[in-house]
Protein backbone atom coordinates (compact mmCIF):
# COMPACT_ATOMS: atom_id res chain seq x y z
CA UNK A 1 0.00 0.00 0.00
CA UNK A 2 1.48 3.10 -0.61
CA UNK A 3 2.94 5.53 2.26
CA UNK A 4 0.59 8.69 3.59
CA UNK A 5 1.93 11.96 1.79
CA UNK A 6 -0.80 14.34 3.16
CA UNK A 7 -0.58 18.02 3.76
CA UNK A 8 0.90 19.30 6.97
CA UNK A 9 -1.74 18.51 9.37
CA UNK A 10 -1.97 22.22 10.29
CA UNK A 11 -3.48 22.89 6.80
CA UNK A 12 -7.17 23.08 6.45
CA UNK A 13 -9.14 21.54 4.30
CA UNK A 14 -9.25 23.03 0.53
CA UNK A 15 -12.62 24.63 0.59
CA UNK A 16 -14.75 24.05 -2.59
CA UNK A 17 -15.44 27.13 -4.14
CA UNK A 18 -18.79 28.59 -5.33
CA UNK A 19 -22.12 28.38 -4.74
CA UNK A 20 -24.16 25.63 -5.73
CA UNK A 21 -25.80 26.40 -9.96
CA UNK A 22 -29.54 25.57 -10.56
CA UNK A 23 -29.72 25.72 -13.93
CA UNK A 24 -33.69 25.29 -14.96
CA UNK A 25 -36.69 27.16 -17.44
CA UNK A 26 -39.22 24.88 -15.33
CA UNK A 27 -40.69 26.96 -12.64
CA UNK A 28 -42.50 23.77 -10.69
CA UNK A 29 -38.62 21.95 -10.63
CA UNK A 30 -36.80 25.92 -9.71
CA UNK A 31 -39.30 25.94 -6.64
CA UNK A 32 -39.15 22.72 -5.58
CA UNK A 33 -34.93 23.30 -6.13
CA UNK A 34 -34.77 26.80 -4.31
CA UNK A 35 -37.21 24.84 -1.51
CA UNK A 36 -34.50 21.99 -1.12
CA UNK A 37 -31.59 24.40 -1.41
CA UNK A 38 -33.28 26.81 1.90
CA UNK A 39 -33.70 23.79 3.93
CA UNK A 40 -29.64 22.68 3.53
CA UNK A 41 -28.86 26.16 4.09
CA UNK A 42 -27.61 27.91 1.45
CA UNK A 43 -27.71 30.30 -1.39
CA UNK A 44 -27.70 29.12 -5.32
CA UNK A 45 -27.06 30.77 -8.05
CA UNK A 46 -29.99 30.14 -10.27
CA UNK A 47 -29.61 30.38 -14.56
CA UNK A 48 -32.84 29.76 -16.69
CA UNK A 49 -30.31 28.07 -19.92
CA UNK A 50 -27.23 26.54 -21.15
CA UNK A 51 -25.89 29.53 -22.74
CA UNK A 52 -26.93 31.95 -18.95
CA UNK A 53 -25.09 29.40 -17.13
CA UNK A 54 -21.58 29.22 -19.01
CA UNK A 55 -19.79 31.58 -16.95
CA UNK A 56 -21.04 30.16 -13.76
CA UNK A 57 -20.58 26.19 -14.86
CA UNK A 58 -17.02 25.78 -13.98
CA UNK A 59 -17.03 28.09 -10.80
CA UNK A 60 -19.45 25.87 -9.00
CA UNK A 61 -19.16 23.67 -6.15
CA UNK A 62 -22.08 21.68 -7.65
CA UNK A 63 -24.32 21.71 -10.71
CA UNK A 64 -28.06 20.89 -10.37
CA UNK A 65 -29.90 20.69 -14.40
CA UNK A 66 -33.22 20.07 -15.15
CA UNK A 67 -33.92 17.83 -18.16
CA UNK A 68 -35.04 20.97 -20.02
CA UNK A 69 -32.09 22.10 -20.39
CA UNK A 70 -30.03 19.21 -21.44
CA UNK A 71 -30.50 19.40 -25.36
CA UNK A 72 -28.93 23.51 -24.79
CA UNK A 73 -26.42 22.26 -22.82
CA UNK A 74 -25.33 20.05 -25.77
CA UNK A 75 -25.50 22.46 -28.18
CA UNK A 76 -23.60 25.38 -26.41
CA UNK A 77 -20.70 22.31 -26.04
CA UNK A 78 -20.46 23.28 -22.27
CA UNK A 79 -16.92 21.73 -21.05
CA UNK A 80 -17.39 18.86 -18.76
CA UNK A 81 -16.82 18.96 -15.10
CA UNK A 82 -17.58 16.65 -11.90
CA UNK A 83 -20.30 17.33 -10.29
CA UNK A 84 -23.32 17.55 -12.05
CA UNK A 85 -26.80 16.95 -11.32
CA UNK A 86 -29.23 15.99 -14.08
CA UNK A 87 -32.99 15.87 -12.61
CA UNK A 88 -35.41 13.99 -15.07
CA UNK A 89 -39.09 14.60 -14.93
CA UNK A 90 -40.04 11.30 -16.24
CA UNK A 91 -39.11 8.10 -14.85
CA UNK A 92 -40.07 5.79 -17.78
CA UNK A 93 -38.36 8.01 -19.91
CA UNK A 94 -35.47 5.71 -20.83
CA UNK A 95 -33.97 8.61 -22.73
CA UNK A 96 -33.08 10.36 -20.30
CA UNK A 97 -29.80 8.06 -19.90
CA UNK A 98 -29.15 8.84 -22.90
CA UNK A 99 -29.49 12.93 -22.40
CA UNK A 100 -27.43 12.81 -18.94
CA UNK A 101 -24.44 11.31 -21.20
CA UNK A 102 -24.78 13.80 -23.47
CA UNK A 103 -24.69 16.29 -20.90
CA UNK A 104 -21.78 15.06 -18.98
CA UNK A 105 -24.17 14.23 -15.90
CA UNK A 106 -22.68 12.29 -12.83
CA UNK A 107 -26.12 11.66 -11.89
CA UNK A 108 -29.64 11.37 -12.97
CA UNK A 109 -32.51 11.76 -10.27
CA UNK A 110 -35.86 12.01 -10.09
CA UNK A 111 -38.29 14.32 -7.13
CA UNK A 112 -39.43 13.56 -5.29
CA UNK A 113 -38.05 10.34 -4.41
CA UNK A 114 -34.54 11.86 -4.50
CA UNK A 115 -34.81 14.88 -2.61
CA UNK A 116 -32.73 13.45 0.84
CA UNK A 117 -30.33 12.97 -1.79
CA UNK A 118 -30.33 16.10 -2.84
CA UNK A 119 -29.97 18.26 0.29
CA UNK A 120 -27.41 15.66 1.38
CA UNK A 121 -25.32 17.35 -1.37
CA UNK A 122 -26.35 20.77 -0.84
CA UNK A 123 -25.47 20.01 2.18
CA UNK A 124 -21.94 19.31 1.64
CA UNK A 125 -21.76 22.53 0.05
CA UNK A 126 -22.81 24.38 2.66
CA UNK A 127 -20.77 22.84 5.09
CA UNK A 128 -17.69 23.15 2.41
CA UNK A 129 -16.26 19.94 3.49
CA UNK A 130 -13.93 17.63 1.54
CA UNK A 131 -14.07 13.67 0.76
CA UNK A 132 -15.65 11.89 3.64
CA UNK A 133 -13.51 10.53 6.53
CA UNK A 134 -11.68 7.00 6.02
CA UNK A 135 -14.26 5.47 9.05
CA UNK A 136 -12.44 1.62 10.43
CA UNK A 137 -15.10 -0.23 12.32
CA UNK A 138 -13.54 -2.75 15.18
CA UNK A 139 -15.55 -5.75 16.45
CA UNK A 140 -14.34 -8.41 18.66
CA UNK A 141 -13.97 -12.02 17.16
CA UNK A 142 -15.37 -13.30 20.81
CA UNK A 143 -15.73 -11.76 24.94
CA UNK A 144 -13.21 -10.01 25.64
CA UNK A 145 -10.91 -9.79 22.72
CA UNK A 146 -9.49 -6.18 23.66
CA UNK A 147 -11.45 -4.49 20.99
CA UNK A 148 -12.84 -1.34 22.13
CA UNK A 149 -8.57 -1.11 23.63
CA UNK A 150 -7.71 -1.67 20.30
CA UNK A 151 -9.90 0.99 18.60
CA UNK A 152 -9.10 3.99 21.27
CA UNK A 153 -5.35 2.98 20.28
CA UNK A 154 -5.70 2.94 16.97
CA UNK A 155 -7.36 6.31 17.54
CA UNK A 156 -4.94 7.80 19.59
CA UNK A 157 -1.99 7.03 17.25
CA UNK A 158 -4.12 8.97 14.85
CA UNK A 159 -4.13 11.92 16.59
CA UNK A 160 -0.55 11.85 17.17
CA UNK A 161 -0.09 11.36 13.19
CA UNK A 162 -1.83 14.85 12.76
CA UNK A 163 -5.28 13.40 11.69
CA UNK A 164 -8.07 14.81 12.55
CA UNK A 165 -9.76 11.97 14.40
CA UNK A 166 -13.36 10.64 15.69
CA UNK A 167 -13.97 7.73 18.24
CA UNK A 168 -17.68 6.30 17.90
CA UNK A 169 -18.56 3.80 20.67
CA UNK A 170 -21.38 1.79 18.77
CA UNK A 171 -21.93 -0.53 22.03
CA UNK A 172 -24.42 0.34 24.33
CA UNK A 173 -23.35 -2.08 26.92
CA UNK A 174 -19.86 -1.55 26.63
CA UNK A 175 -19.37 0.90 29.56
CA UNK A 176 -18.60 3.74 27.54
CA UNK A 177 -15.64 4.73 25.60
CA UNK A 178 -15.36 7.52 27.73
CA UNK A 179 -14.59 5.44 30.80
CA UNK A 180 -11.46 4.15 29.03
CA UNK A 181 -10.26 7.35 27.81
CA UNK A 182 -10.51 8.88 31.53
CA UNK A 183 -13.30 11.46 30.59
CA UNK A 184 -16.14 10.39 31.70
CA UNK A 185 -17.21 13.30 33.63
CA UNK A 186 -16.18 15.70 30.40
CA UNK A 187 -19.19 17.67 29.28
CA UNK A 188 -20.41 17.29 26.03
CA UNK A 189 -23.35 15.33 24.45
CA UNK A 190 -23.68 11.50 24.53
CA UNK A 191 -26.00 9.27 22.46
CA UNK A 192 -29.14 9.42 25.15
CA UNK A 193 -28.75 12.90 23.99
CA UNK A 194 -28.67 12.41 20.29
CA UNK A 195 -31.69 9.64 19.87
CA UNK A 196 -34.01 11.50 18.51
CA UNK A 197 -31.78 13.38 15.58
CA UNK A 198 -32.92 12.52 12.29
CA UNK A 199 -32.04 13.62 8.85
CA UNK A 200 -28.82 15.76 7.97
CA UNK A 201 -26.93 16.68 10.69
CA UNK A 202 -24.41 19.68 10.64
CA UNK A 203 -20.98 18.01 11.07
CA UNK A 204 -19.20 20.87 12.77
CA UNK A 205 -22.10 21.59 15.07
CA UNK A 206 -22.04 18.06 16.14
CA UNK A 207 -18.10 18.41 16.23
CA UNK A 208 -18.40 20.91 18.46
CA UNK A 209 -21.03 19.39 20.56
CA UNK A 210 -19.00 16.16 21.65
CA UNK A 211 -16.94 15.64 24.00
CA UNK A 212 -13.16 16.09 23.55
CA UNK A 213 -10.33 13.91 24.99
CA UNK A 214 -6.99 13.33 24.28
CA UNK A 215 -7.14 15.56 20.95
CA UNK A 216 -10.00 13.14 20.09
CA UNK A 217 -13.89 13.80 19.35
CA UNK A 218 -15.44 11.11 21.55
CA UNK A 219 -19.09 9.96 20.67
CA UNK A 220 -19.61 7.49 23.92
CA UNK A 221 -22.73 6.54 26.25
CA UNK A 222 -23.77 7.12 29.76
CA UNK A 223 -24.04 5.31 32.42
CA UNK A 224 -27.78 5.76 32.13
CA UNK A 225 -29.90 2.55 30.77
CA UNK A 226 -29.08 2.77 27.15
CA UNK A 227 -31.05 5.13 25.19
CA UNK A 228 -33.52 3.58 21.97
CA UNK A 229 -31.12 4.79 18.63
CA UNK A 230 -32.73 3.96 15.51
CA UNK A 231 -30.80 2.72 12.65
CA UNK A 232 -31.25 6.15 10.73
CA UNK A 233 -30.08 7.97 13.42
CA UNK A 234 -27.09 6.24 13.54
CA UNK A 235 -26.38 6.33 9.64
CA UNK A 236 -27.05 10.55 10.05
CA UNK A 237 -24.55 10.41 13.02
CA UNK A 238 -21.96 8.78 11.43
CA UNK A 239 -21.56 10.53 8.29
CA UNK A 240 -21.77 13.85 10.11
CA UNK A 241 -18.70 12.60 12.19
CA UNK A 242 -17.26 11.34 8.46
CA UNK A 243 -17.45 14.98 6.95
CA UNK A 244 -15.32 16.71 9.74
CA UNK A 245 -13.09 14.07 10.47
CA UNK A 246 -9.86 13.08 8.29
CA UNK A 247 -10.25 8.68 9.89
CA UNK A 248 -13.19 7.84 12.22
CA UNK A 249 -12.86 4.66 14.46
CA UNK A 250 -16.07 2.85 15.44
CA UNK A 251 -15.94 0.24 18.12
CA UNK A 252 -19.12 -2.10 16.91
CA UNK A 253 -20.59 -4.90 19.46
CA UNK A 254 -20.06 -8.25 17.75
CA UNK A 255 -23.58 -9.00 18.38
CA UNK A 256 -24.87 -6.84 16.11
CA UNK A 257 -28.50 -5.74 15.79
CA UNK A 258 -29.78 -2.73 12.74
CA UNK A 259 -28.38 -0.45 14.81
CA UNK A 260 -25.06 -2.12 14.60
CA UNK A 261 -25.15 -3.13 10.97
CA UNK A 262 -25.98 0.28 9.93
CA UNK A 263 -22.92 1.37 11.36
CA UNK A 264 -20.78 -1.28 9.78
CA UNK A 265 -22.61 -0.34 6.64
CA UNK A 266 -21.01 3.11 6.81
CA UNK A 267 -17.27 1.84 7.51
CA UNK A 268 -14.66 1.27 4.70
CA UNK A 269 -12.62 -1.64 6.69
CA UNK A 270 -13.62 -3.84 9.25
CA UNK A 271 -10.77 -5.04 11.83
CA UNK A 272 -12.09 -8.24 13.85
CA UNK A 273 -10.13 -8.85 16.72
CA UNK A 274 -9.45 -12.77 17.68
CA UNK A 275 -7.20 -14.32 20.24
CA UNK A 276 -5.38 -17.32 19.08
CA UNK A 277 -7.48 -19.71 20.95
CA UNK A 278 -9.97 -22.60 18.96
CA UNK A 279 -12.90 -21.58 20.57
CA UNK A 280 -12.57 -17.79 19.84
CA UNK A 281 -11.51 -18.65 16.59
CA UNK A 282 -14.82 -20.94 16.25
CA UNK A 283 -16.95 -17.90 17.51
CA UNK A 284 -14.92 -15.39 15.41
CA UNK A 285 -16.45 -17.75 12.24
CA UNK A 286 -19.95 -16.86 13.40
CA UNK A 287 -19.28 -13.26 13.69
CA UNK A 288 -17.54 -13.14 9.85
CA UNK A 289 -20.85 -14.61 8.42
CA UNK A 290 -22.97 -11.69 10.03
CA UNK A 291 -19.95 -8.92 9.16
CA UNK A 292 -19.62 -9.88 5.86
CA UNK A 293 -22.68 -8.81 4.14
CA UNK A 294 -22.39 -5.43 5.63
CA UNK A 295 -18.30 -4.56 4.99
CA UNK A 296 -16.57 -5.96 1.92
CA UNK A 297 -13.18 -5.12 3.23
CA UNK A 298 -12.64 -7.26 6.91
CA UNK A 299 -9.71 -7.95 8.26
CA UNK A 300 -8.88 -9.86 11.19
CA UNK A 301 -5.77 -8.68 14.25
CA UNK A 302 -4.95 -12.41 15.83
CA UNK A 303 -3.61 -11.78 19.73
CA UNK A 304 -1.10 -14.36 20.79
CA UNK A 305 0.33 -16.01 21.88
CA UNK A 306 -1.63 -18.78 21.62
CA UNK A 307 -2.20 -21.74 24.50
CA UNK A 308 -2.35 -24.83 21.71
CA UNK A 309 0.20 -22.81 19.59
CA UNK A 310 -1.87 -22.02 16.84
CA UNK A 311 -0.29 -19.46 14.56
CA UNK A 312 -1.90 -15.86 12.95
CA UNK A 313 -2.02 -17.04 9.38
CA UNK A 314 -3.81 -20.42 10.49
CA UNK A 315 -6.04 -17.90 12.49
CA UNK A 316 -6.53 -15.68 8.95
CA UNK A 317 -7.21 -18.64 6.72
CA UNK A 318 -9.56 -20.54 9.36
CA UNK A 319 -11.50 -17.52 8.90
CA UNK A 320 -11.14 -16.52 5.42
CA UNK A 321 -10.21 -12.61 5.90
CA UNK A 322 -6.41 -11.41 5.08
CA UNK A 323 -4.24 -10.69 7.80
CA UNK A 324 -3.94 -7.43 9.49
CA UNK A 325 -1.54 -8.04 12.19
CA UNK A 326 -1.00 -9.41 15.47
CA UNK A 327 -0.88 -8.20 18.63
CA UNK A 328 0.88 -9.69 21.69
CA UNK A 329 0.89 -9.37 25.22
CA UNK A 330 1.27 -5.66 26.69
CA UNK A 331 2.33 -5.60 30.28
CA UNK A 332 0.97 -3.09 32.26
CA UNK A 333 -1.79 -2.26 30.18
CA UNK A 334 -4.56 -3.24 32.49
CA UNK A 335 -3.41 -1.61 35.33
CA UNK A 336 -2.96 1.26 32.94
CA UNK A 337 -6.77 1.46 31.96
CA UNK A 338 -8.07 0.89 35.64
CA UNK A 339 -5.77 4.15 36.13
CA UNK A 340 -7.60 5.71 33.54
CA UNK A 341 -4.12 6.28 31.03
CA UNK A 342 -6.05 5.73 27.63
CA UNK A 343 -4.94 2.92 25.56
CA UNK A 344 -2.92 4.16 22.97
CA UNK A 345 -1.20 6.90 25.35
CA UNK A 346 2.00 4.81 25.14
CA UNK A 347 4.34 5.03 22.12
CA UNK A 348 6.28 1.99 23.03
CA UNK A 349 4.97 -1.78 23.10
CA UNK A 350 3.09 -4.10 20.84
CA UNK A 351 -0.19 -2.15 20.91
CA UNK A 352 1.31 1.15 19.88
CA UNK A 353 3.23 -0.67 17.24
CA UNK A 354 0.40 -2.76 15.61
CA UNK A 355 -1.45 1.02 15.32
CA UNK A 356 1.52 3.09 13.87
CA UNK A 357 2.16 0.58 11.25
CA UNK A 358 -1.32 -0.76 10.57
CA UNK A 359 -2.40 3.46 10.28
CA UNK A 360 1.24 3.95 7.81
CA UNK A 361 0.06 1.48 5.60
CA UNK A 362 -2.84 3.90 3.99
CA UNK A 363 -5.81 1.19 4.46
CA UNK A 364 -7.65 3.54 2.17
CA UNK A 365 -6.21 6.80 1.21
CA UNK A 366 -6.45 8.63 4.95
CA UNK A 367 -5.80 12.42 4.50
CA UNK A 368 -5.18 14.72 7.18
CA UNK A 369 -8.34 17.01 7.51
CA UNK A 370 -8.73 20.04 10.03
CA UNK A 371 -11.86 19.35 12.36
CA UNK A 372 -14.26 22.37 11.70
Amino acid sequence: MPALSPPSPSSPPSPRPGRPLLVTGDPVLLDELLRLCAVAGIEPEVQPDAGASRAAWSKAALVIVGDDVTAGLARCAIPRRPDVVLVGDDLDDGDVWRRAVEAGADHVVFLPDAQDWIVDRLGDVAEGTGPDAHTIAVVGGCGGSGASTLACALAMTAVRKGFATALVDVDPLGGGLDVLLGGEDERGLRWADLAGARGRIDGGALSDALPHLHGLTVLSWDREPPARIPPETMRSVVRAVRRRHGLAVLDVPRHTDPVGEEALRQCDTGLLVVPAEVRALAAATQAVERIRPLLRDVRVVVRQPSPSGLGSEAVARGLGLPLAGELRPEAGLAAAGERGDPPGQRTRGPLARFCREYLAGNPAGMRRKEAA
